[in-house]
């Protein structure tokens, strides 16, 4: 009686161990996920310094609130148009190095070296000559980067096919890249510290070759670090060929359609769509807000209290928000996790409209870590549940299209984010306010704190009704993952 107990004892154990924790053969090496989390670095990093350094170009060099708009729009709709194109040539590569690493190594190469480039303004060229010089090397930049980030997001799918080892391995990602939105905020320092700079376009000039530089080195990590299994004998990939770009055209936007016929990839999509767009929206006010509101125009007296802003709420992010959200995903699922951290931000919002205090900027502080839990969950979730989505593709298509279904994610994003430009300068436009100008019309910083709060409170309230029925969980993902294992078996 006493070993028949000891046996229920051992199998329940070992019930348990199966249901909460990773088979010793799906853990990936923390090695591989510290590579993985670097390119991660890279890829935030770039876009942080980008939206930094776009201020200097109203704030300093004199463009106006159109070509600013101009210039984040057309370069992410040129993005949008080629990730999808880039995520089926990198699903379809027959290559010895696998479908990915030379890609990756080769994005991160012209991404460093055209953000370089880009950023190289002088004013003495004049108005016109700036705009159309940035326009152009933006467009190679955003080449650069769809060229290493389809791929590399890819690869981060296929690093596991556990559900609970993607999530660790996208939160240490999104921890180390976090790191990017906690130094990029110091830049507004040295940019406008006349001990460091004479002026803040050429301290852009400095800064971007540095930036360039040492995160195009970190891009190239993952494809030097990361295996790929050798494809060259593939059969089953279509041919990438000039002779059959009109076929491949064909696939990608079959590929296309059959993504988005997946109910809970569409949910991934849109409520990504709506969330990072609303942030993106409203994310450079920020800067203005605590200049013009809280110093009442005086970009000297705010000092560093724009860069805390940005920097604070990036801390948060990496040592609390990314570690909460991993562990409750666990305990609640993905799910859950998702709407609960959705809700949390929308506190901070609303905190922040009642926390910025003339006289007390410091205040901000206290409404920073719930405000954070909005993207800081969003990518540590959402990627993982991409990866779930692929399994569940396969199943369907027999194919493993992570470049596919990545590209159309991310399309989302730079499609949300090429629209956030546009509503920027919209919003800038509807308030009457002006970055170039000391004193505002009345009503025009209020009307951006409004909008502050008003926009990304919105977007979430909308992402959290399209996740509600979600229904991707982890049990139907431990079905279709033992479902694929069978009929791999049998082939």
């Amino acid at each position: 009686m006493c070993a028949f107990k000891i046996n229920i004892f051992k199998k329940q154990k070992l019930s348990n161990m199966s249901e909460n924790s990773v088979s010793p053969k799906n853990i990936v090496p923390m090695g591989q996920k510290i590579a993985f989390g670097l390119g991660m670095l890279a890829n935030q990093m770039f876009p942080a310094a980008l939206g930094i350094f776009m201020v200097v170009l109203v704030q300093d060099l004199g463009f106006p609130a159109w070509m600013w708009g101009i210039l984040f729009f057309l370069p992410r709709v040129f993005d949008a148009v080629t990730d999808p194109i880039m995520g089926f040539i990198s699903d379809n590569t027959r290559s010895k190095w696998g479908r990915r690493r030379h890609y990756v190594f080769i994005g991160a190469l012209i991404m460093g070296l055209s953000f370089i480039i880009m950023w190289q303004l002088y004013r003495e060229n004049g108005l016109n000559y700036n705009f159309i010089y940035f326009l152009l090397w933006s467009f190679m930049f955003y080449l650069g980067l769809t060229i290493f980030s389809v791929p590399y997001v890819a690869m981060g799918y296929e690093m596991s096919d556990d559900f609970h080892e993607r999530t660790n391995i996208m939160a240490i990602a999104q921890w180390i890249g976090q790191w990017a939105w906690v130094i990029a905020p110091w830049f507004w320092v040295v940019m406008y510290d006349p001990d460091w700079f004479p002026n803040a376009d050429t301290a852009t000039r400095t800064l971007a070759i540095w930036v360039g530089f040492i995160f195009m080195v970190l891009a190239m990590i993952p494809a030097i670090f990361i295996k790929g299994k050798s494809t060259i004998n593939e059969e089953s990939f279509a041919p990438l060929t000039f002779g059959t770009i009109g076929g491949s055209m064909k696939e990608i936007l079959k590929g296309f359609k059959e993504a988005f016929s997946y109910l809970p990839f569409r949910k991934l999509c849109i409520a990504t769509f709506f969330i990072f767009n609303a942030f993106n929206t409203v994310a450079s006010f920020s800067f203005f807000i605590v200049v013009y509101y809280l110093f009442n125009g005086d970009a000297g007296a705010a000092g560093i209290w724009p860069t805390l802003f940005g920097s604070f709420g990036a801390l948060a992010t990496t040592f609390l928000v990314i570690p909460i959200v991993a562990k409750m995903s666990k305990k609640m699922g993905k799910k859950n996790a998702f709407l609960l951290a959705q809700g949390i931000s929308i506190i901070g919002y609303i905190l922040l409209w009642f926390l910025f205090i003339p006289g007390k900027p410091y205040m901000f502080l206290f409404g920073l870590p719930f405000f954070s839990f909005g993207i800081g969950s969003l990518f540590t979730l959402m990627m993982s549940m991409t990866a779930d989505v692929c399994d569940l593709d396969e199943l369907s298509s027999n194919k493993r299209r992570e470049g596919i279904f990545g590209a159309i994610y991310w399309w989302m994003v730079k499609f949300g984010f090429a629209i956030a430009g546009l509503l920027t300068g919209a919003i800038m436009t509807l308030v009457d306010f002006h970055p170039d100008v000391a004193t505002q019309a009345d009503g025009a910083v209020s009307g951006l704190r409004f909008f502050y709060s008003a926009v990304p409170i919105t977007g979430t309230l909308i992402a959290m009704w399209v996740m509600k029925d979600y229904d991707l969980t982890e049990e139907k993902a431990k079905e279709i993952k033992t479902e694929l294992s069978n009929r791999n078996a049998r082939l």
